[in-house]
């Protein structure tokens, strides 16, 4: 593991690092905040997971979130959304498919089974590199995301209830067999048999039965990708049919972006903090 940078941060210490990853054959990059007293023992670790065409840097960057980790001592770890570099013709095209789009799934299509094996590196390799060599608590986990990295978050998180016991999200991807970023991406992933994809979509896993404790979902009511994209009612339908606990909160006048997230990025830390 390579470190690229680490510099003091709200007592703490935040780090940009690099690996040879086994699982996507291509160099990764995360990052992680370090909160302040972590050298007394294992703290809590909280997963942010980014949207399309983000890095690691977005969220370590413009959401404000080490303020809140320091204050409740969780560490934060934030991976990039896909591999990089895999000379995968037609990978760096189009904004929503390819680079900066894993979307959180294992591929199964050709060229992209080789590298685009985002679920396995976010549940597998990059924690078993987390917990080597920082000092989180394996047994205390929560995940977070935006947008594509929201729907990663409720799709990894209701998969691996016994791995993150706290879920939240801004602003996801809710019904990804039902929009067209999630058919375009796990239609190019996955291939054409849909009933695939329902391993990789919130509402699906719900109404097939997975569970988690409470969800919390912010989401703006002034988001240009609210109708077509993101579809939160059918999330708050299939939590109210199957008796998963939701709290979805539309935040008037709030768009997409991470101005949107720094405004609640505090309660959602909170929030896992009260959970881990």
């Amino acid at each position: 593991m390579e470190t690229i940078s680490e510099q003091r941060c709200f007592g703490g210490v935040q780090g940009v690092y690099r690996h040879a990853s086994e699982t996507t054959g291509t160099p990764m990059q995360f990052a992680v905040f370090i909160p302040p007293g972590a050298e007394n023992g294992g703290v809590p670790v909280l997963w942010y997971l980014s949207g399309l065409t983000c890095t690691e840097e977005n969220f370590t960057v413009k959401a404000g979130a080490q303020r809140y980790a320091a204050e409740h001592g969780l560490m934060l770890v934030a991976p990039d959304t896909s591999p990089r570099g895999a000379s995968i013709p037609g990978e760096d095209e189009t904004y929503d498919f390819g680079s900066g789009a894993g979307f959180y799934v294992d591929a199964t299509e050709a060229p992209w089974s080789k590298n685009y094996r985002m679920y396995s590196y976010i549940t597998e390799e990059l924690p078993a590199l987390v917990f080597d060599g920082f000092p989180g608590d394996r047994a205390r986990q929560g995940i977070t995301g935006h947008s594509m990295g929201g729907h990663g978050a409720l799709t990894v998180g209701l998969r691996n209830p016994e791995t993150y016991r706290s879920i939240s999200a801004f602003s996801p991807i809710c019904a990804p067999t039902q929009c067209p970023w999630g058919e375009k991406a796990l239609g190019g992933y996955l291939g054409s048999d849909r009933e695939t994809w329902k391993a990789h979509d919130a509402c699906a896993l719900i109404e097939s039965g997975q569970r988690s404790g409470e969800i919390l979902v912010d989401q703006g009511d002034a988001d240009g990708f609210l109708v077509e994209q993101l579809k939160p009612e059918l999330l708050e339908q299939a939590c109210k049919e199957a008796g998963q606990p939701l709290t979805l909160r539309m935040q008037p006048g709030y768009d997409h972006s991470y101005f949107f997230i720094a405004s609640f990025i505090g309660d959602h830390v909170a929030f896992h903090a009260a959970r881990l």
